[in-house]
């Protein structure tokens, strides 16, 4: 017979409910589909995926409470007298950010219920291309049927189990954000960006931190920028206990949750090594009417807002006669360690491999932010580089940018990146003075000179 709905979302992330909120704008019966496994360790959360309950938004506001100590630290240096040592209650914060965090649950749950959007709280897999099945807590069944399926339930941490005692023993950032009490003496391991991240916000908070990597650190960045970024600042900030040495011989990071969905009876093709399912420009798998957005999908960049972005245009592309595709170029991000990494486009290694050494040139430059003076900070780190085509027009191929409030810095030049900016455009732009921002507009010391980089600034 007829599909009970005309869109089933299986996942409630940034994607799944952007595509969701999206198609039920056009009037069409849709329903979102949405379960947490709960972690090793118990840990579960709800709606609202990775970024609202075990990522972006905690991490945020954990990696605030960092930069607050760091400036009560320099407080006294501006004429506050602030006794020291300073102590940090992980309670206190720990309760503010889930708090905060289970308002957004409950305001997605609403924003659905509003939008006449069905909800539907099941581990669901498929049956045929156009049913999915699922028993509820209290283990009932559940059939939905859909015109039209998306898959979008993102990724989750890949435990090392065949080290040992790493299940026993061992949390990840889908437990670290929802401790009731602080995790003490912590070892950070397999380093991607959000483990940088946690180790920064937990040194910044006065916990003692190591961190350990299997080999280079934020794989697929600017590699001379994560230097700058990782060594040695953190080693500073980490009490000098960055080690640099191959853990494990076998990666352990994020994975694809989608183990239970039984994609391979219905046809949908997943990437063999990665197991990330493989999509083409339009989102679409390799069966009709099925689509799949987010950290799932094969070759995407894991941001929520590319997520959101997707999610939505995907919607209108099928209910609202639109044929614009989600352009994955420039898109900007930031990674929030102590001293933030913010980026957009091309990193120098990816530059050269596409248009070949000889055809670009490199600026970069230190820098010193006026907020470090006073307090007599190491800036030694803070650090820029523009990556551009050597033709005559120059155009910005990538900016990268290591200092304070380097997401903000970021957000304002990838506009300009992703209109096709070139070089003398950012040299004649007039800086905002005494910002780490104005530091950009006046890049001009080149790699390809010989000449090293030198401090700029106010």
């Amino acid at each position: 017979g007829k599909n009970e709905y005309d869109l089933l979302v299986i996942g409630g992330g940034s994607g799944g409910l952007a595509c969701a909120k999206e198609a039920a704008q056009f009037g069409r019966k849709v329903a979102v589909l949405d379960y947490v496994e709960p972690s090793p360790q118990g840990t579960t959360w709800g709606l609202g995926g990775t970024c609202v309950n075990v990522g972006c938004i905690p991490k945020k506001l954990m990696h605030q409470a960092a930069l607050l100590g760091g400036a009560l630290k320099d407080a006294h240096h501006y004429g506050w007298n602030i006794s020291q040592p300073v102590h940090h209650s992980w309670s206190v914060m720990a309760q503010g950010v889930q708090n905060y965090v289970k308002s957004l649950n409950w305001g997605h749950r609403v924003q659905l219920q509003e939008k006449k959007v069905k909800y539907f709280n099941i581990k669901g897999s498929f049956s045929d291309p156009h049913t999915v099945r699922g028993l509820t807590k209290a283990g009932k069944e559940t059939v939905v049927t859909a015109d039209n399926i998306v898959i979008a339930t993102g990724g989750r941490p890949k435990h090392p189990t065949h080290v040992a005692g790493a299940l026993e023993y061992g949390i990840t950032s889908d437990d670290l954000f929802w401790l009731k009490e602080s995790p003490g003496k912590t070892l950070a391991s397999f380093i991607l960006d959000v483990s940088l991240e946690c180790a920064g916000f937990l040194t910044g908070i006065g916990l003692d931190t190591t961190v350990m990597m299997r080999s280079m650190p934020l794989r697929g960045f600017d590699q001379a920028s994560t230097e700058y970024l990782t060594s040695p600042y953190l080693a500073n900030k980490l009490k000098d206990r960055f080690d640099y040495f191959y853990l494990l011989k076998k990666k352990c990071c994020r994975a694809p949750d989608t183990k239970t969905l039984n994609l391979e009876t219905i046809g949908v093709k997943t990437n063999s090594e990665t197991g990330k399912i493989i999509v083409d420009a339009s989102e679409a798998t390799s069966v009709p009417h099925i689509y799949a957005v987010g950290d799932v999908t094969e070759g995407r960049p894991e941001l929520t807002p590319t997520a959101i972005a997707a999610g939505k245009l995907l919607a209108q592309r099928l209910f609202g006669q639109s044929s614009e595709l989600m352009d994955y170029d420039n898109v900007p991000t930031t990674v929030f360690t102590p001293l933030e990494y913010g980026c957009v486009g091309l990193s120098e290694e990816a530059a050269v491999q596409r248009h070949g050494s000889d055809n670009i040139e490199v600026y970069h430059a230190y820098y010193r932010p006026l907020e470090f003076t006073v307090a007599e900070r190491d800036a030694t780190q803070c650090y820029m580089k523009m990556v551009c085509l050597r033709e005559r027009e120059q155009r910005i191929l990538g900016l990268h940018f290591i200092g304070p409030n380097a997401g903000e810095v970021i957000q304002g030049f990838a506009l300009g990146i992703k209109c096709g900016a070139t070089y003398p455009q950012m040299m004649k732009t007039v800086g905002i003075h005494p910002t780490c921002a104005e530091e950009v507009t006046k890049l001009h010391i080149t790699k390809r000179s010989g000449l090293d980089a030198t401090v700029t600034g106010c």
